[in-house]
């Protein structure tokens, strides 16, 4: 220890960064003197309520303090994992303690399983610093979103089972005020408030849907997309209804697009991002979630116009779990007869049966392949 003791305090600090908590990081003041006061400046905050003894003292006092007493002029990463020893109080002292921090990456988890109800976050999360950069929520109430908020520098905003006391204003107002948000991931929950989930952001180059297997997508619920810088699009959803972007909207830089099939609407949306993105380079279609019972198959209808994807950029193709119907195979075959570009297709069948599986090789492999260089693989 004596060693470690003399290492510049910049490396100090970075050894005390790797600790899982910040009950760790506090906990070697009692080493030296020279330690005493060293984890005030560790740029790295973790409060894991999960792994708090009550014998300890009360959590929440805990964090109020050592928030307090931290003196680093800069926050580079600031996490809560919170469970049932934080109630709604406690997350707006920390939040208007946040506000006043120069915090780069936040985190604020909620353990669903040992919290039933989902706490709401005050409005001063909205002013926290304009430095903050990455900013996840999990399972949370957001409070209504007022004109005031305002995220300058946030590039990475992750939402996971969050309830938005404003509906679809809410999430319109906060997105819209990411003025230059690059990568969002989303995950719906089936009481999130919101029937239109709108994302019009100019800077946005990554985007995540997901949606909970249970969702009721029949009432005009959805997602609209205006994202005109986007390059990577995934869409692991099962029932959210992805209804639409606006009409003649192009994916100029889309190059990366996952589809889940799981959603009956899964084939119309295929066939629209074929036609509007000109420049997709990759097309990945997985099955996560199960079927619904008595889901109509989708119809494949083939465009009047090949797209110009398949004439000019596309390259690969996954399909994993496929199974053969007629429908699969027509989308296969038309992808295979129209790809003048493509290189690689992989085909992952879902049917155990050897003599099906042997079936669905020997008809696609004898379909038309448009690439002279496209290599099919099966898996």
């Amino acid at each position: 220890m004596d060693r470690l003791s003399h290492l510049p305090e910049h490396l100090l600090l970075k050894i005390l960064s790797f600790l899982p908590t910040t009950k760790d990081v506090v906990a070697t003041m009692v080493l030296s003197k020279r330690w005493q006061f060293l984890w005030t400046l560790v740029p790295r905050l973790v409060y894991d309520d999960g792994n708090w003894n009550t014998k300890e003292g009360s959590f929440s006092r805990f964090v109020n303090i050592s928030l307090l007493l931290h003196e680093a002029p800069v926050l580079e990463s600031l996490q809560f994992n919170l469970g049932e020893e934080s109630s709604d109080e406690d997350l707006g002292v920390w939040a208007r303690t946040v506000a006043r921090r120069h915090v780069r990456e936040l985190v604020i988890e909620i353990d669903r399983s040992s919290c039933t109800d989902r706490p709401i976050l005050p409005k001063s999360l909205y002013k926290v610093s304009g430095m903050l950069v990455k900013l996840k929520l999990e399972n949370v109430i957001l409070a209504d979103v007022s004109s005031t908020v305002s995220f300058p520098s946030l590039k990475k905003l992750s939402l996971v089972s969050i309830k938005y006391s404003g509906g679809d204003e809410s999430v319109d107002k906060l997105l819209s005020n990411c003025p230059v948000l690059e990568d969002l991931f989303v995950d719906r929950w089936p009481d999130d408030n919101v029937t239109v989930f709108t994302i019009r952001v100019q800077s946005l180059k990554f985007l995540f849907l997901g949606d909970a297997p249970y969702k009721d997508s029949g009432n005009g619920e959805g997602i609209v997309i205006g994202a005109p810088s986007l390059e990577t699009l995934t869409v692991l959803d099962c029932t959210m209804g992805f209804h639409s972007y606006p009409g003649g909207f192009v994916f100029h830089r889309l190059v990366n697009f996952t589809l889940c099939r799981c959603d009956k609407q899964w084939l119309n949306l295929l066939m629209c991002v074929l036609r509007d993105s000109p420049k997709l380079r990759s097309l990945q279609l997985y099955q996560h979630h199960i079927s619904q019972a008595n889901q109509p198959s989708p119809c494949c209808n083939e465009p009047s116009l090949v797209p110009e994807c398949l004439l000019t950029s596309l390259e690969t193709l996954v399909w994993a779990d496929y199974e053969g119907t007629k429908e699969e195979k027509k989308v296969v075959e038309f992808i295979l007869r129209n790809g003048s570009c493509l290189k690689k297709v992989t085909i992952s069948s879902k049917p155990t049966d050897p003599k099906e599986k042997l079936e669905m090789i020997k008809e696609l492999t004898l379909s038309f392949r448009r690439s002279p260089i496209c290599q099919l693989v099966f898996n």
